[in-house]
């Protein structure tokens, strides 16, 4: 296993200088360039549940820095944006709001083309999921009359 000398220059009275600091393995090394928070993201993205709603976040977040980002691009204003959409500018807030997930599709499309863009939406298959088998037939219902 290779290791690392990291080395930090010191200003002293005597000028600068050179110090080694520590001998590290790589692992060591990687590990503490990491902060807190991409450690504690890394461990909970092994939890399907909240690797799935962390994607979804994601995707919100891609969509309100993008329509913040083509409106200030114009030079607009939430406000001038609003009127030549012909909405409010709390919607247009709230679509610029990360947190926001009540987008729809015929508003995202009136914003983009005063914007001078467009939307595109893809719809693909997931992963197959497993069918659920039981062993047992199923059940046989009749009716009385």
């Amino acid at each position: 296993m290779s290791s690392l000398i990291t080395s930090i220059l010191v200003l002293t009275s005597n000028g600068i200088q050179l110090r080694k600091k520590a001998r590290l393995t790589r692992e060591e090394y990687e590990m503490k360039k990491k902060t807190n928070f991409d450690r504690y993201l890394e461990e909970h993205l092994k939890d399907p549940e909240f690797a799935e709603r962390f994607r979804k976040a994601g995707e919100a977040w891609d969509i309100a820095l993008q329509i913040a980002a083509l409106r200030r691009d114009l030079g607009l204003s939430q406000a001038e944006l609003a009127k030549r959409v012909g909405t409010s500018q709390q919607q247009i807030s709230r679509l610029e709001s990360p947190s926001y997930e009540g987008h729809s599709l015929s508003m995202l499309r009136r914003v983009a083309e005063v914007l001078g863009a467009s939307v595109s939406v893809k719809i693909y298959r997931q992963k197959a999921q497993k069918m659920r088998a039981v062993a047992e037939g199923g059940a046989k219902y009749t009716s009385k009359r």
